[in-house]
Order: structure tokens, then C-alpha cells, then sequence
């Protein structure tokens, strides 16, 4: 929306002329609105930074739309007050009200204006507001997805650990379901810890996978064939009845890849096979 020069410059006038008395009400109401969950020296400052923004709006040589040439600097603060403010656990409304609160502030001090043109220019200012209202809720929108997707990021790399169980052994305990993205992160963490262990033996637990589809066996096995890249011998572990029921109900073939019935067996396999001697003692040696 494009705002005329006599528009701009009267709310201009008008919004600096009682800039004091929007400020100290804008801050009461977002004070309580917000119930005091940011001090009143930040929430005074991050209200400014609004002010500014809608003052550079209608201010200069612009048209007075916030994605114009001329509202980089409007934009940049109303988005660095989104972010903030989602990375702080406050909701979209509360952000966007934030902003939407100044229209409130200026109705009651525009109901004691006699000027004619206060009721059109009210009009213009709720539309620059509306505009910068509805850009800090996109922005805080895509923070929220950059948040969880950094989050979804880290549970996943928490969810599939690689552990040394013995001198060149190494596993990867599986719990849960194992999508694509998860598949990718296994792979690539069972496959940088051959590296820097030098192990020869890797151990592919799935005690705590639910189910074993196609996808799922899919998934397991191309993690096998990578680590046999690497020179690694695998091994699955957790073969349940359940499981081995639905392999075989499947048609699904792993080929001459080892499988036990559990860890300690895989653990015992990848041993023996690494050359480790056991002996039995008996309770009184």
C-alpha cells in the first residue's frame, strides 16, 4: 500500500508531537499484556526499535510500504525483534500484537485531536501497522522452523549414538523408528567412528526398533554395505521372533550378513571372529 506525502507527513507530525505520552502508554499496555516477562528497560527498547521502524516507514523518500526500496532498515529491526522473540519462547500473537498494540495508543490520543483528517490518517497508520504486524509473524515463523529444524538436528544426532564396546568393536544401538534423514545420520556416524577407532567389527543393534518394514531393511542394509566399504564386518543384533517372523513374511535377504538374537551374542560373534580366546571357569576357580 502506497501512502500519499500529505498522509505521511501528517502522521509523521502527529506521532512525534506526542511521542512521549505513545511510548509510556504502548509500554503499560504490552507491559501487562505480556505480564512482565521481559523487564520494563527491554520491553521500553525493543518498543522503540517498533517506533523507529514505523517512523523510517513514513519518514524519507519512500512510498511508505514496508517491502519497498526504503524499508530495509524498518525490516531489519522488526526481524530481529521476531527472531528474539521466538527464540525466547514468546508466540506469534504476542510478537505481532506487540506492534498492533500502537494503534490502540494512537485511536485514544487521535479521539482528542479535532483535526478533520485524524479519521483518514488513523486508516493509513493501521495499514502501515497491519503490514508491519503481519511481517514480524512471518518472520517469527520461519525463526520457529529454523529452531525446530536445529532441534530436530541435535535429537537426532543424540538418538543415534556409536559406541566402543571392545578394542575394534564398535555399535550402533537403534531405538525407534528409522526414517530416511535418521538412516543418513547413522550412517554417517557408524562411518567416521571406523575411521577414528580403526575398528574392523561393527554392531547393528535394533532391540529398540519397533517394526522392521521393507523401508526399514532398506535402511539397515545400506548401512551394512557402506561400513563393508569402510572394511568393516557387521553384524544385527536384536533379531526378536516378531521380527524374524516379518523378515521372512517380507522376503526380506540379508545376504551372508551375521545376525544374532541379541547384543551379547553379536558381541561374542565379532570377538571370536577378531580372534579373542574365552574360557569357561568353573564357580570355585
Amino acid at each position: 500500500m502506497k501512502v500519499n506525502a500529505e498522509a505521511k507527513q501528517r502522521l509523521s507530525e502527529l506521532l512525534r508531537s506526542h511521542e512521549d505520552d505513545i511510548l509510556s502508554r504502548w509500554l503499560q499496555i504490552a507491559a501487562r499484556t505480556l505480564r512482565r516477562r521481559l523487564t520494563d528497560a527491554e520491553l521500553n527498547r525493543q518498543i522503540r526499535e517498533v517506533y523507529s521502524a514505523l517512523l523510517g516507514m513514513l519518514d524519507g523518500d519512500g512510498d511508505g510500504e514496508l517491502t519497498g526500496s526504503h524499508g530495509g532498515e524498518s525490516r531489519a529491526a522488526l526481524g530481529e525483534l521476531s527472531r528474539s522473540w521466538a527464540r525466547q519462547g514468546f508466540t506469534p500473537t504476542e510478537t505481532a500484537n506487540l506492534v498492533f498494540t500502537i494503534k490502540e495508543v494512537v485511536l485514544g490520543l487521535a479521539e482528542t485531536e479535532a483535526a478533520d483528517q485524524v479519521p483518514a490518517d488513523f486508516l493509513v497508520l493501521s495499514l502501515l501497522v497491519d503490514e508491519m504486524g503481519l511481517y514480524t509473524f512471518e518472520t517469527w515463523a520461519k525463526a520457529r522452523e529454523a529452531i525446530i529444524a536445529d532441534q530436530t538436528e541435535q535429537l537426532l544426532e543424540l538418538s543415534t549414538p556409536v559406541v566402543k564396546l571392545w578394542d575394534g568393536v564398535v555399535a550402533v544401538p537403534l531405538v525407534g523408528t528409522l526414517d530416511s534423514a535418521r538412516a543418513q545420520v547413522v550412517m554417517e556416524k557408524l562411518l567416521q567412528t571406523l575411521v577414528d577407532t580403526g575398528s574392523g567389527y561393527a554392531i547393528v543393534d535394533i532391540t529398540g526398533v519397533p517394526a522392521v518394514d521393507t523401508q526399514v531393511a532398506q535402511h539397515i542394509l545400506k548401512t551394512v554395505v557402506a561400513a563393508r566399504l569402510m572394511g568393516a564386518e557387521c553384524i544385527i543384533s536384536g533379531i526378536r521372533p516378531q521380527i524374524a517372523q516379518t523378515v521372512v513374511a517380507l522376503g526380506i535377504e540379508f545376504g551372508d550378513i551375521a545376525t544374532k538374537a541379541s547384543l551379547a551374542d553379536a558381541l561374542v560373534h565379532a570377538l571370536r571372529a577378531g580372534g579373542v580366546e574365552f574360557v569357561k571357569r568353573g564357580r570355585g576357580a
